[in-house]
Formats: structure tokens, sequence, C-alpha cells
């Protein structure tokens, strides 16, 4: 049997936060992680343009969510197999052979306005860094291409006010991380919650029963795991 345990920290991301040291700080530290990452999901050839010229990339048709949901499905069916065919190791030093934890770490800027995947998570995670820093980072990258003058508050602010208010309005149970806090109380924090909720639903559900989906002759435990950044909204701006 199959069970299927969701502790998705699963936000909607505003660039430079954080997400992603966060998400490979995470996949070093759990045994039989992986990551899936939103961003490697653009349709790169087809990008909207708006009427100022700015490439529309904040928004859900600038990306592949078929293929991104066809991935995390993929991995959801055979998280071993998922793990193997891409050279991650595959280790279960908590748990006995029997009782296998594979734990899927989906980072993103807009998942949580994409209801089917939305809605395979249980626990949502939003890291927010105010608005000047995270104009400051994101000019100190170097992006290819490179972002045309005025992109960040004449696009991107702007598509972050929206997808926010867009993401409230069909979202709720998010857990709020200052993205201002070190890296290391922010992994303590998010690794602190995984392993609380492995060992919550380890104790809770009996083998055989509950959200049981497929058969195997091991019975591995899954957890979603997604993250996301976004600045926190001022009304200055």
């Amino acid at each position: 049997s199959w069970c299927i345990i969701n502790t998705g920290p699963l936000c909607l991301m505003m660039t430079n936060g954080g997400k992603s040291t966060l998400s490979c700080s995470l996949q070093q530290r759990i045994p039989s992680s992986c990551i899936i990452a939103q961003d490697t999901f653009f349709k790169v050839a087809c990008i909207p343009v708006d009427s100022n010229g700015f490439k529309q990339y904040d928004m859900l048709d600038a990306l592949d969510m078929d293929q991104m949901m066809s991935e995390v499905n993929l991995w959801q069916r055979d998280p071993e197999s998922f793990l193997a065919e891409r050279g991650l190791t595959t280790t279960h030093t908590a748990l006995s052979a029997e009782e296998k934890v594979f734990v899927l770490i989906v980072e993103g800027f807009l998942i949580f306005n994409y209801r089917p995947l939305n809605e395979k998570m249980d626990l949502r995670y939003f890291m927010e860094i105010p608005y000047d820093v995270c104009k400051t980072r994101r000019c100190l990258r170097v992006y290819m291409p490179p972002d045309p003058p005025g992109y960040f508050d004449g696009h991107v602010w702007p598509m972050y006010l929206k997808n926010r208010q867009e993401m409230e309005s069909m979202t709720s149970g998010i857990v709020f991380l200052d993205g201002l806090k070190s890296k290391g109380e922010l992994l303590a924090s998010v690794y602190e919650d995984v392993t609380q909720e492995i060992e919550r639903l380890m104790g809770k559900l009996p083998w055989g029963e509950g959200f049981c989906l497929y058969n195997f002759n091991t019975v591995p435990i899954v957890v979603d795991i997604c993250l996301g950044i976004f600045p926190i909204c001022s009304s200055n701006f």
C-alpha cells in the first residue's frame, strides 16, 4: 500500500527571496528527497508580451503546468524509480526498510494559483521579504536575457500584487515565514515541521488504511513539500 502524507509547504513565490536556497538546504538535510522547480517549466519560445513590451513571465500562461503536473504525478506514483532515473540517492536511515519515506520539494512562484497542484498539499509556507529588499536583490542578479529598464516596478511588482490577491481568494492554511531571518533559522523551522508531521502521521495512520492509492511490496510514506517566496505587500507601492 502507498500512504500519501502531505506536509506541503506550498507557496507562491516572488524572485530573489531565498526560496531556492531553502529548498536545496532541505533536500540536503532530508533523506530520499528531491526538488521540482516551477521555473524550469517556462514556455521559453512563447512568453506573452504586454502593451509596454514587457515579457509576462509572472503568469500561468508562461508556464507548461501540464508538464509540471506530469512530473509531480510521476514522482507520486513511484518516487523510488523517480529518484533512480535522475541519479538521486534513496536512503532511509531513520526507518526500517518496510517504512520508506520520500519527500518531494516543489518550489515555485505561482503554485497557489494553480488549483490542481495546490489541492495536493496540506501545509503551505509563504516566505515574505520587503519590497525594497526584493528589488535590491533582483537588481544585483544577472538574468539572461537581462531585465529591461523599469521591469520590476512596471511588471514584476504589479503582477505580484495581482497574483497575491488571487492566491488569497483561493488558498488558506498558509504558514508565513520571515524571509529576513537567517538561512539556519528558516531551515530549522521548516525541517522541524516536516519531521514532526512524518512522525505524527506514521503513528496516526494504520498501514493499509487511510490514503492508500497503489500497491507495492513496500510501504513508502510520501511527503509533498512546496516552497515559494513573496515580498511583504506594502501600501506605499
